[in-house]
């Protein structure tokens, strides 16, 4: 057989593919964007994940006992629910189940590209386009939706010795399942949800258990149970039943949202019933007092476990209650300078949530990157789009994190915007569109008074919701009902439309011709 012939130089390069739309991240977020890009009719779009498999957190976060702290029924799309949820609380395998199912009956597998981390996002003025740059390739794109999401990348602390322990040492979120823990002394560092899950699962399995805590959590009982038969039959069978369930639960948490935002006095019976926890849990006065919060309830993650305290309260976990400061071969020495042996460190030290690495990678109009725009603090017009970056949409953005319901109602909000924002291009002929900087200022000035009010400001504590200024940048003040009212239709009064260019058109042509 002949050899191919080689490529001479007058041979054209492949022509970059283009496309409506370039997807960044295939969780909740970026699989609910293609499933409304397709039911919007838009069906030119692919959607970038750097692993080789959907789910984004659900995929990445296998630790043992990992689970949703969001009943099931409302943790999932409203178009598509599941009836065969198999308990009140999920965990993480029927999850990501769920999503891989979600994949499959919306028809998104040929729109997915896999192992094509995004590398770099970069808004091309002259053709008023994006040039996506990933390790599978590049692509350029009308517009770009970035569903990287904020629990995307680990955060480890930098501490003194880490690179030269000489036992295993891994993030929650990147758990080894080669490495048996049985009968090993194992340190987990931190106390927040994974934490949480974590510290019951593995105590039985190993010989020594230390928990290094830095500030305590309020944690309240996990009313979780296994759904009956003949409840997964009758929301099969009577799909609104299943709507219904999904209403009560989406109107308890609605009900809960004022004692947050507005009244957090309000809070003071839920605190109670977390002190009633702690006692009913562990026995020990000293352990208790350790085990205490300073803080009000809901000024952090308020944590659900039935299993928690005991865990902590067995004979072989010691918790210390202070933070980790550096390691000297296997031995962890805490910022009360007590020093502790161990074979295994396992960070439950949360993510990169108010610093989202994705935004040293996006370069907006003049070549400013995300992370200098938002090095004073991150935000967004409504959650989703930044000025100087156009036709980016962020799903999960600036401030739409929640204190106590499902993220899947945001999300799809945002969804919402997104879809009314390039149908409404359409219908003007418009290029692309970014906020104006007196809508944007003005839509940040009113979140942060709102802000102001919160549990989360006025509780005492210091969180991950906050950032190194001291703002709150994750969450939302408010009901997801009126976020969803804030989203649910784009106004152009907000934005500045940027017409099409003739480069961009000739473009267009050409990609046509």
């Amino acid at each position: 057989m002949a050899a191919s012939p080689k490529r001479t130089q007058k041979d054209p390069a492949p022509a970059t593919p283009h496309v409506r739309v370039a997807v960044v991240g295939s969780g909740f977020g970026g699989l609910g964007a293609g499933v409304r890009l397709r039911r919007a009719g838009i069906t030119d779009f692919v959607i970038l994940e750097r692993a080789a498999s959907v789910g984004g957190t659900w995929r990445d976060n296998s630790y043992p006992g990992c689970a949703c702290d969001v009943p099931s029924h409302l943790y999932s799309f409203s178009f598509a629910p599941n009836p065969e949820w198999p308990r009140s609380f999920s965990f993480q395998p029927d999850i990501r189940a769920y999503l891989e199912k979600v994949t499959d009956t919306f028809g998104l597998r040929p729109h997915l590209r896999f192992n094509a981390e995004v590398t770099e996002l970069r808004w091309e003025q002259e053709q008023n386009r994006w040039r996506v740059t990933t390790t599978a390739g590049s692509w350029t794109a009308d517009a770009v939706v970035s569903a990287a999401g904020p629990l995307a990348d680990p955060q480890i602390p930098d501490l003194p010795g880490l690179k030269d322990f000489t036992g295993k040492v891994f993030h929650s979120s990147r758990w080894d399942h080669d490495f048996d823990l049985t009968g090993k002394r194992v340190a987990v560092v931190g106390t927040g949800a994974s934490a949480a899950q974590i510290i019951p699962a593995i105590q039985p399995q190993v010989g020594k258990l230390t928990v290094f805590q830095r500030t305590p959590a309020w944690v309240l009982p996990r009313n979780d149970r296994e759904i009956s038969g003949a409840e997964k039959w009758l929301h099969a069978a009577l799909p609104p039943t299943g709507k219904l369930r999904r209403g009560v639960l989406f109107a308890l948490r609605e009900l809960q949202v004022d004692a947050f935002v507005r009244r957090p006095g309000a809070l003071k019976l839920v605190q109670q019933l977390a002190v009633h926890n702690i006692h009913k849990g562990v026995q020990d006065p000293a352990l208790r007092a350790r085990l205490t919060p300073d803080y009000r309830i809901g000024c952090k993650r308020i944590l659900l476990s039935n299993t928690y305290y005991p865990a902590l309260a067995a004979p072989n976990t010691e918790v210390v209650a202070a933070g980790l400061r550096e390691l000297r071969g296997s031995t962890l020495v805490a910022s009360d300078g007590s020093e502790h042996e161990v074979d295994a460190v396992v960070f439950g030290t949360g993510f990169h949530v108010t610093d989202m690495p994705i935004a040293q990678r996006v370069f907006g109009v003049d070549g400013v990157s995300l992370a200098e725009e938002w090095k004073d603090g991150m935000e967004a017009l409504r959650g989703s789009t930044v000025r100087g970056f156009p036709n980016l949409f962020f799903v999960v953005g600036p401030n739409t994190g929640l204190g106590n319901s499902s993220m899947i109602l945001m999300i799809e909000s945002q969804l919402n915007y997104l879809i009314d924002a390039l149908t409404t291009l359409d219908a003007i002929g418009g290029g692309a569109l970014q906020p104006t900087a007196r809508a944007q200022r003005q839509w940040n000035l009113e979140l942060q008074h709102k802000m102001d009010r919160t549990v989360w400001s006025t509780g005492g504590c210091t969180s991950w919701y906050l950032d190194g200024n001291g703002k709150n940048t994750v969450l939302w003040p408010g009901s997801t009902s009126s976020f969803r009212r804030a989203t649910r239709r784009i106004d152009l009064a907000e934005y500045e439309v940027i017409r099409r260019s003739p480069a961009a058109v000739t473009t267009a042509q050409e990609a046509l011709a």
